[in-house]
C-alpha cells in the first residue's frame, strides 16, 4: 500500500538509520514513531513517507531574508524575480531587511519575529543561514531555501558547516532546501501547455536547462527542485512527492550523489507501484566523474556498479547524455502503454531502413516480420520489387493521392507492431512535407506509438518546426540513438511495471532460525577461517561438501576414509586469503599415503609463510560443474549488496558479475544470472549438460537473506567456487571467505 497508511519514517537519511537488531526504533523526526512491522530484520524502513511540499511549490505567503532593491546588488535581482514568481502563484511576499522601511514599494520587516503573518516559504538571501533558523523555527515557517555556498563542496570545514545547518534544521521542524542552491525552483513555467508534464529534479541546476527548454518545443513541465547540496531536503523526497502528483507523466533527474540509498530506493519504488516513469543521468561512471562529483556536492556517489543495479531493480531509467534525458522524458510523459512489443521500421529509402533496423536490432528492439497477408496488402501501394518484410521500404512516400496514410494505416494495424518508427535522414519536400503530415494524421487516429527522426542539421524546415513539434501524439526525435534509446526505455518502463511487485512488501521482519547459529559464529573486526565460513554457510542451508578439520596426519587418513576418496586437503585459519597461490591446497588425493604426505607438506608451507592454522580440512572432492561466485559486500550507500558471476581461479580476470541490493525476489535473483555474459555456460556448452540454476538461485536467495541478518556484521563473503552441478543434483560451496565487521 502507499501514502500514510505505512508512511511511518521520511524519506530523509537521518531517518533511515540503521536500528540493530533488538535495539527499540526511535521516533521519526517528521513522523510518527517507527513501528516494528515498518522495518526490515536489518532495522532498515520499509516505507517512506511523503513529504507534503505543496506549500513549497505554491505557497500563499513567502518572507524574503535579506531582500534588496538597491541597484547593482546581487540581492536586488533575486529580490525581482521571487517578487514576480510570488505574483504568478498568487503568494503574498513579505521583504525581510534590518535597514530598510521598503523594498520595490512593499513595506519591509526588520527581522523574522516583526513578519506580519505566518509564512509558508522563507529565502534566505545571508551569507550565513545558521543564525536565522531558530528565527524561522520560532515563527513556524513550514519551508526555507538556503543559495549560500561554501558547505560541504569546498571539503571538511565546509561540510562540518553544513553538518551544523542540517542539524539546526532538524532540530527547527521546518524543511530546508540547500545550501548551495538557486532560483530554479522560481521559474516561469508555461500554463499554456497541456497533457502529462515532466517533474525536474536537479543537484546542479545549469544541467537542468535542457529540459526545463523543452517548454519551448511544446513540452510541459511542472516542477523544478534544484536539491543542491540537500543538507535535508533531498532528491529522494521530490521523487516520491512528484511520483504521488497526478499532472506528472514522467521524472527527470540529474544526480550527482545520493544521500542515503535505502531512502533513493523506496522514493523509486514509490514510482515504480505507481508507474511513474523516472528517468536519470547519474554522474560518476568513472573515477574522474565520481571525484568531479564529490567536490561539487559534498555525496558519496558510490560504486557505479551498485548503483546501477539499484536503479534497474527499482525500473529507474538510466541514460548518459542530457540528450537522452530530454527525448527518453518526454517520450515516457507523452506515450501511451504499448499495445505490442514490435516495432516497425517504415522509410523512403532501404539503405535508411537497413541501417536502423541493423541499431535498432543491435539495442534489444524486436522488429517482427510481418506477415504475408501484411505485405500483400501492402504491395497494394507499393511496388512489388521493394522489400516490405519490414523494413518497409516505400521507396518515396506518395504525394499524389491517399496512399501513403493507406501505408501508414496498414502498419498500426498489424497486431504485432506496437511502434512505428519513421527515420527521415534529411528533408525533402515536397515528399518529406507529405510524409510527416500522413504520419501526425495517422498518429492522431491511433493509440500506437508513431516515432519520427528528423535527421536534417538544420531543424527549420517547416515540416519539422509547424507540423512535427506541433504534435503531442508524434515523438520527434533529432538523432537515431536518442530515439532508439527512448524507445527501449518506454517498452522496458511498461514491461517492468506491469510485473512489478514491491519487495518491500515481502522483506522479511523477523529473524530466520539461522540467524542465531550465525551469530554465535561472527567474530567482530576478525576474517573467519574457511571451515567456520562453511559453518556459517551450513547455518542457512547451503550445501558444502563433506569435510574434517584435523589436526593430526593420522586423523587426515581416518577422515579420508570417512569422507570417501578422491579428497581434497587444504590449509584452514582465520588469516588465510589465497590458498592456492600459496601452495596450501592439495587435490585428487586416491590414498592414505598421499594423505599423510600432503598433511606434512600443507604444515611446513604453513609454518615456512608464517601462517597460523586451526587444523587441516579434509574434503570431498567435487569434479563436475560451472563454477560460479556469490558473495556479499557492504556499499557505503546502499549497506549489504549480493553479487553472483562465473567463478573459480579466473573471476577477478573475468569480471563477469551481476548485482543486487537487497531485499529482493526470485524474479530477480533469476534476472542476475541473464545478465551474466557466460550465462550460456549454465545452459550446457559442448554437449556439457544444463547446471542445476534453480539451486544457484536457491542459493543466492539464501545468501541474500544472510546478507539483510548479518549485513551490518558481515564485511565481506565470498563462495568461490561454488560448484553448480548439473540439472536436479543442487550446488556445493567449495570454499568460502568471511570477514566480520568491527562493532561501531
Amino acid at each position: 500500500m502507499l501514502g500514510s497508511t505505512h508512511g511511518t519514517l521520511t524519506t530523509d537519511s537521518r531517518r533511515t538509520r540503521v536500528i540493530a537488531c533488538g535495539e527499540q526504533p526511535g521516533p521519526a523526526v517528521h513522523g510518527r514513531p517507527a513501528e516494528v512491522d515498518d522495518l526490515d530484520v536489518s532495522g532498515r524502513p520499509l516505507y517512506a513517507d511523503v513529504p507534503d511540499l505543496d506549500r513549497f511549490f505554491r505557497p500563499e505567503s513567502v518572507a524574503v531574508i535579506g531582500a534588496s532593491d538597491a541597484e547593482g546588488r546581487p540581492n536586488t535581482g533575486v529580490t525581482r524575480q521571487l517578487l514576480a514568481w510570488s505574483e504568478r502563484v498568487g503568494a503574498r511576499l513579505h521583504p525581510v531587511h534590518p535597514n530598510r522601511p521598503s523594498v520595490f514599494g512593499i513595506p519591509c520587516s526588520p527581522s523574522v519575529a516583526d513578519l506580519p503573518e505566518q509564512v509558508d516559504l522563507a529565502v534566505l538571501l545571508v551569507a550565513d543561514p545558521l543564525p536565522v533558523i531558530e528565527e524561522l523555527a520560532e515563527a513556524k515557517v513550514k519551508f526555507a531555501v538556503v543559495f549560500a555556498s561554501g558547505f560541504a563542496e569546498t571539503g571538511a570545514q565546509g561540510a562540518a558547516a553544513q553538518a551544523r545547518l542540517a542539524a539546526a534544521v532538524e532540530r527547527s521542524g521546518l524543511r530546508l532546501l540547500g545550501p548551495n542552491t538557486n532560483l530554479n525552483a522560481f521559474e516561469e513555467f508555461r500554463t499554456d501547455l497541456e497533457g502529462p508534464a515532466i517533474a525536474l529534479i536537479t543537484q546542479s541546476g545549469h544541467q537542468g536547462r535542457p529540459v526545463f527548454a523543452l517548454q519551448q518545443l511544446g513540452v510541459r513541465l511542472s516542477h523544478w527542485a534544484p536539491t543542491g547540496n540537500e543538507a535535508d531536503l533531498e532528491t529522494s523526497d521530490f521523487l516520491s512527492y512528484f511520483a504521488e502528483r497526478p499532472e506528472v507523466g514522467a521524472i527527470a533527474c540529474y544526480v550527482e550523489g545520493l544521500k542515503d540509498g535505502r531512502s533513493f530506493l523506496l522514493a523509486a519504488d514509490r514510482a515504480a507501484r505507481r508507474g511513474v516513469p523516472v528517468v536519470a543521468v547519474k554522474v560518476g561512471r568513472t573515477e574522474t566523474g565520481a571525484r568531479t562529483a564529490a567536490s561539487h556536492t559534498g555525496k558519496l556517489t558510490g560504486a557505479d556498479a551498485v548503483v546501477d543495479a539499484a536503479m534497474r531493480q527499482y525500473g529507474v531509467i538510466r541514460v548518459d547524455g542530457l540528450d537522452e534525458l530530454q527525448d527518453t522524458a518526454t517520450l515516457l510523459a507523452r506515450a501511451r502503454p504499448p499495445r505490442a512489443e514490435g516495432v516497425v521500421v517504415y522509410s523512403i529509402s532501404g539503405g535508411t531502413g537497413a541501417h536502423f533496423a541493423d541499431l535498432a536490432t543491435e539495442a534489444g528492439l524486436r522488429l517482427p516480420v510481418l506477415s504475408g497477408a501484411k505485405q500483400a496488402e501492402l504491395h497494394q501501394w507499393i511496388p512489388g520489387y521493394l522489400s516490405v518484410a519490414n523494413p518497409v521500404d516505400n521507396g518515396g512516400h506518395p504525394v499524389g493521392d491517399r496512399r501513403g496514410r493507406k501505408i501508414i494505416d496498414a502498419l498500426l494495424d498489424d497486431p504485432e507492431v506496437g511502434v512505428l518508427i519513421c527515420p527521415v535522414t534529411g528533408p525533402f519536400p515536397p515528399l518529406s512535407d507529405r510524409l510527416v503530415k500522413d504520419l501526425v494524421d495517422a498518429a492522431e487516429h491511433t493509440d500506437k506509438l508513431v516515432c519520427v527522426v528528423w535527421g536534417s542539421p538544420v531543424g527549420t524546415e517547416p515540416a519539422y518546426r509547424e507540423v512535427l513539434l506541433g504534435s503531442s501524439r508524434v515523438a520527434t526525435f533529432r538523432t537515431v540513438a536518442n530515439c532508439i534509446t527512448a524507445v527501449r526505455a518506454y517498452l522496458d518502463h511498461h514491461r517492468f511495471t506491469a510485473a512489478y511487485r514491491s519487495p518491500f512488501d515481502r522483506a522479511p521482519r523477523t529473524p530466520s532460525p539461522s540467524f542465531r547459529k550465525a551469530q554465535a559464529l561472527m567474530r567482530p573486526g576478525q576474517q573467519l577461517s574457511e571451515h567456520a565460513a562453511k559453518q556459517l554457510l551450513r547455518a542457512y542451508g547451503i550445501r558444502v561438501p563433506r569435510e574434517q578439520l584435523v589436526t593430526s596426519a593420522a586423523a587426515a587418513v581416518r577422515a579420508a576414509g570417512l569422507v570417501g576418496y578422491p579428497v581434497v586437503m587444504k590449509a584452514s585459519g582465520a588469516r588465510i586469503a589465497h590458498k592456492t597461490e600459496l601452495g596450501l591446497v592439495k587435490v585428487g588425493l586416491t590414498s592414505a599415503s598421499q594423505v599423510r604426505d600432503a598433511y606434512r607438506e600443507l604444515t611446513d608451507i604453513a609454518r615456512y609463510e608464517d601462517v597460523s592454522l586451526d587444523g587441516i580440512l579434509v574434503c570431498q572432492m567435487v569434479e563436475r560443474g560451472v563454477e560460479m561466485v556469490v558473495g556479499v559486500t557492504h556499499d557505503d550507500l546502499f549497506g549489504p549488496t549480493v553479487t553472483v558471476g562465473l567463478g573459480g581461479v579466473l573471476v577477478e580476470v573475468l569480471r563477469d558479475t551481476a548485482v543486487r541490493v537487497p531485499p529482493f525476489g526470485e524474479e530477480q535473483a533469476r534476472d542476475m544470472l541473464r545478465e551474466l555474459r557466460g550465462r550460456a555456460l549454465l545452459d550446457g556448452v559442448r554437449g556439457r549438460p544444463p547446471a542445476d540454476t534453480d539451486a544457484l538461485v536457491e542459493v543466492v536467495l539464501r545468501v541474500q537473506r544472510m546478507a539483510l541478518e548479518l549485513g551490518d556484521e558481515l564485511a565481506e563473503l565470498d563462495i568461490n567456487p561454488l560448484m553448480v552441478l548439473e540439472r536436479g543434483q543442487g550446488a556445493v560451496a567449495l570454499d568460502a571467505l568471511a570477514v566480520c565487521r568491527e562493532h561501531v
